[in-house]
């Protein structure tokens, strides 16, 4: 034993290691403080530095004008600063774009979870969870010259905005935010204790009824947080939707319209369309604390819900 051949005390010994070990866990302990610390202070600026522009910019420009007015032309005169139209754009390309992913989301996860072999899962999962992966600049840029001018111009003609359009950027940002719902969503469901589909099997259930009546159902807290966290990606995209989607502010739900969204206008505007300190420049900001308080307010609701209707298995 280590201390009695080269005379220590084994009790020294022994203390000496817990010493040691306690001086290594208080560094790891400590290491994280800073990594939580550093977290809230970053967040804590980029608030601070969002609402001091932010009321720089409501001191010019009233919350009746930005709230109840429908045109944003920040730009051009007459200067009008009603938020709605980018709320609008943001709304279009999110409502299409779960349109197009979340049955086809859900019907992988299903596949994946409920027929698919241990073989085909090892290969599928790592596939769909690939396209994650590609930069969203070169979705941006197969949006506009392959979906929008290759397949969606042909298809529809002159009823669609060539080369802008919310359509060709809701489909490509679908295919962005698929293996997101799908990947997260299987790991639910796969996560569901199998008593429950044998005891759906027992009573005479196909595998179909299995997995829609009993294993959705279980999984479901888990498929509302892959939802949540594609939502969250589409509304913080900007690449995809400033190429694809076009910087034309509308009040529109239709596909086939140039549409601009939120973070489309932030990136325009901070490009250098606007010198710092003037109006337009601080409108980004504005447009910025909005699109964080409706992401903070959606976010909320969504673990109410999500707490609501979560099943714990033991």
């Amino acid at each position: 034993m280590q201390g009695v051949g080269d005379g220590r005390d084994p009790a020294d010994v022994g203390a000496a290691l817990r010493k040691r070990r306690r001086l290594g866990e208080s560094v790891i302990r400590g290491t994280l403080v800073v990594c939580a610390a550093v977290s809230l202070f970053t967040t804590a600026a980029i608030v601070f530095v969002l609402l001091g522009e932010t009321v720089s910019f409501f001191r010019e420009v009233s919350f009746s004008e930005f709230f109840l007015e429908t045109t944003w032309q920040p730009n051009f005169n007459p200067v009008s600063f009603g938020i709605w139209e980018l709320v609008a754009g943001t709304a279009n390309v999110l409502l299409w774009s779960l349109a197009i992913a979340l049955p086809l989301g859900i019907a992988g996860a299903i596949y994946l979870s409920e027929y698919a072999s241990a073989r085909q899962r090892k290969v599928l999962k790592p596939m769909l969870e690939a396209l994650a992966g590609v930069p969203t600049v070169v979705y941006a840029y197969f949006a506009l010259t392959f979906i929008t001018l290759d397949v969606l111009g042909p298809l529809l003609g002159t009823s669609i905005s060539v080369p802008f359009n919310s359509l060709g950027a809701s489909i490509v940002m679908a295919v962005m935010i698929t293996p997101t719902i799908a990947s997260i969503s299987e790991d639910a469901m796969a996560s569901v204790p199998s008593e429950l589909r044998e005891a759906a099997y027992g009573l005479g259930a196909t595998r179909l009824e299995v997995a829609m009546r009993v294993v959705v159902p279980a999984a479901l807290s888990g498929i509302v947080a892959s939802v949540l966290l594609a939502i969250a990606r589409v509304v913080g995209e900007t690449m995809i939707v400033a190429v694809a989607a076009g910087s034309t502010p509308a009040l529109t739900m239709s596909p086939l319209e140039s549409i601009q969204t939120m973070t489309g206008f932030m990136l325009q505007m901070g490009g250098g369309d606007a010198a710092r300190g003037t109006l337009q420049y601080q409108s980004l900001f504005a447009v910025g604390t909005t699109l964080f308080v409706f992401t903070l307010i959606f976010n909320v609701g969504a673990q109410v819900l999500v707490r609501r209707f979560r099943e714990v298995y033991v």
